[in-house]
């Protein structure tokens, strides 16, 4: 989904599109402040991005146990479609804080390869508490000194998400909804 496609929408009055709201769902879930008060996340640039990943990889995880090792299932697409749109987001965000574009491509390049790590370093973890700990050691706080509790805390949160993500029905989730 492109920046036009979703700016002819809004100008024309339309709703949203459910991939639209389901990454709004999830990057505002990213955007809690417990995360970087009560889970030390560092409120920074890199703290901010790897939140977003780190929801968007439970969303995409819950999509990928939807469809199992059927490629052409809904939920397949549906989990393209919020990478097209986390690729479309970043890329909006570095042309605004004034990544020139000779330079988009090459951020673009890590970013997707963090996304791609991050999922198989959550999904490696599952809903193994200590596991999950250690993937948000290497891969939210980059090896930084923080407290176990802070980690702690990240780690059942996330892990809380990921079981209520569980419960909701694809249905709901093709319709935009993780309510």
């Amino acid at each position: 989904m492109s920046i036009l496609s979703s700016l002819k929408r809004l100008v024309a009055g339309a709703p949203p599109s459910p991939v639209e709201t389901l990454y709004a769902e999830m990057v505002g879930l990213a955007r809690q402040p417990e995360w970087y008060l009560d889970g030390a996340v560092p409120d920074t640039m890199d703290g901010r991005f790897d939140m977003v990943v780190l929801m968007l990889s439970l969303l995409m995880l819950r999509l990928e146990g939807e469809m199992g090792s059927d490629p052409r299932h809904p939920a397949a697409q549906l989990s393209a479609d919020l990478a097209d749109h986390f690729i479309t987001d970043m890329e909006g965000n570095l042309r605004q804080d004034g990544v020139g574009d000779q330079a988009v491509p090459k951020h673009m390049g890590h970013m997707m390869a963090a996304l791609g790590g991050r999922l198989g370093a959550y999904r490696d973890a599952g809903s193994d508490r200590a596991a999950m700990m250690e993937a948000l050691r290497r891969n939210l706080y980059r090896g930084a000194a923080i407290s176990d509790d802070a980690v702690g805390y990240v780690a059942g949160r996330a892990l809380a998400i990921a079981g209520q993500l569980g419960a909701v029905p694809f249905a709901r989730l093709a319709a935009g909804s993780i309510a």
